[in-house]
């Protein structure tokens, strides 16, 4: 994976939510807290979330073969896709529950303490971990905002640990209030509210992660600054005249497909046409270097021929 997937993020959330489930799992045994034990669980499987997400980047640095000949970089997606779905199924989904059998049957906290020094360092350590992710999702975001970021990066891995750790600074806060309101009221059915807001916050975040990953996995375009920049390398004003039309898509995070059909002169010899082609195929690279499978189809231009073809687009 390279550094732009995010690994250093990866791995710190990683760290931080092993070291948060062994304490919350130790708060729930000592306080009977569901709060605890949905938190304990959020944090289990955010750790498998983060394990999958390293080995859907290991995965994608397979080489090309005659059965996969433009390489295995989808697997990043199809990783990121995964840890949708861990998160509402395992962590979503019990959480619901948790709160609601808590709710039906509720009982007063043991050993308070416990449960409110976990969530203390936990907000702690999740803060860390969210600083890192925000930190290199700075150094690729540019002027877009957050939600513009994490709904047009082609890298599946930093939208994935920023949406997590935010959540789980958020579920959290819920498990604060929900333990709070637990022992000024004596009652346990708020540590049950407070478990079903968790398991609602994960449902939410899952749901967002599948769509955004949906979008990747069936094939998204190059950006609309790579595009121009493509379109601007391939016409050199000479041989090349124009791009009749042009289709980008992301073989995976850090690679590019570009096929386009390019208008040359009518009487421009075999060679010099080959010469532009490839000529426009190292403008490409330059312009745009995770460009790396390009196809250019010479044709002479004719307007009312290209009239009927699909429209110009990336």
């Amino acid at each position: 994976m390279s550094a732009s997937g995010g690994t250093k993020a990866i791995v710190a959330a990683l760290g931080a939510n092993l070291a948060i489930a062994v304490a919350k799992f130790v708060a729930f045994a000592f306080s009977g807290s569901s709060s605890m034990l949905a938190e304990g669980v959020h944090s289990i499987a955010d750790s498998g979330n983060q394990g999958l997400l390293l080995l859907g980047g290991k995965k994608a640095k397979r080489a090309a073969t005659a059965e996969h000949p433009f390489g295995y970089g989808r697997e990043r997606y199809i990783y990121g896709f995964l840890v949708s779905i861990v998160l509402f199924t395992i962590g979503g989904v019990f959480a619901l529950y948790e709160g609601w059998e808590k709710i039906q049957n509720p009982h007063p906290l043991d050993n308070w303490y416990w449960p409110v020094g976990v969530l203390v360092f936990a907000v702690i350590a999740e803060g860390f971990s969210f600083r890192t992710a925000v930190k290199e999702s700075n150094e690729l975001r540019g002027k877009q905002s957050w939600i513009q970021f994490i709904r047009r990066a082609k890298a599946p891995e930093l939208p994935v640990v920023l949406l997590e750790d935010f959540g789980a600074l958020i579920g959290l806060v819920l498990a604060l209030a929900g333990v709070g309101l637990t022992l000024a009221t004596g009652s346990g059915v708020w540590d049950g509210v407070g478990t079903m807001a968790i398991g609602a916050l994960l449902v939410l975040i899952a749901l967002v992660l599948a769509a955004e990953t949906k979008s990747l996995l069936l094939g998204e375009a190059a950006g609309p600054d790579q595009v121009a920049k493509i379109r601007a390398a391939l016409v050199d004003g000479d041989v090349v005249t124009r791009v009749i039309h042009m289709r980008t898509l992301h073989l995976g995070p850090e690679e590019l497909l570009v096929a386009a059909k390019i208008a040359v002169q009518h009487d421009d010899t075999a060679a010099e046409v080959a010469r532009a082609i490839d000529a426009a195929e190292a403008r490409i690279r330059e312009a745009v270097p995770i460009a790396r499978v390009i196809y250019l189809e010479p044709d002479i231009y004719d307007e009312k021929a290209a009239a009927t073809q699909a429209p110009s687009g990336s």
